[in-house]
């Protein structure tokens, strides 16, 4: 079993930055990626960010792209997403996800759908 619990989020100016992390407990050497994901009041949750655990060249969504960056720790068993340039438009509850199954993670759109394990959320909220 994994449990993932995010930190971080907060209220932050347009244009700032925050650092959410995801501490990650459990038998993480099942997991074969990890991501962030976010949902807006009303909206569909959305990917932003997926990292395959033994490496490899992360995915972002093209809204991101530039903006924000994933990286792992794994001697911490942390997973990070670094934001800059926030906008308003990326308020937004921020969750960590993981999965064991390579089909699942071969994309942004199925992990957030079936993703297996799913942190509590983290909020992020950007005024203009």
């Amino acid at each position: 079993q994994v449990q993932l619990v995010e930190s971080g989020g907060g209220s932050v100016q347009a244009g700032g930055s925050l650092r959410l992390s995801c501490a990650v407990f459990g038998y993480i050497d099942s997991t074969v990626c990890m991501g962030w994901f976010r949902q807006a009041p009303g909206k569909e949750r959305e990917g932003v960010a997926i990292i395959f655990t033994d490496g490899g060249t992360p995915s972002y969504a093209d809204t991101v792209k530039g903006r924000f960056t994933i990286s792992q720790d794994n001697a911490k068993n942390t997973l990070y997403l670094q934001m800059n340039s926030l906008k308003p438009e990326d308020t937004a509850m921020y969750y960590c996800a993981a999965d064991p199954r390579y089909g699942v993670c071969a994309s942004l759109k199925t992990v957030s759908m079936v993703g297996r394990y799913w942190g509590q959320g983290t909020q992020v909220t950007v005024s203009s």
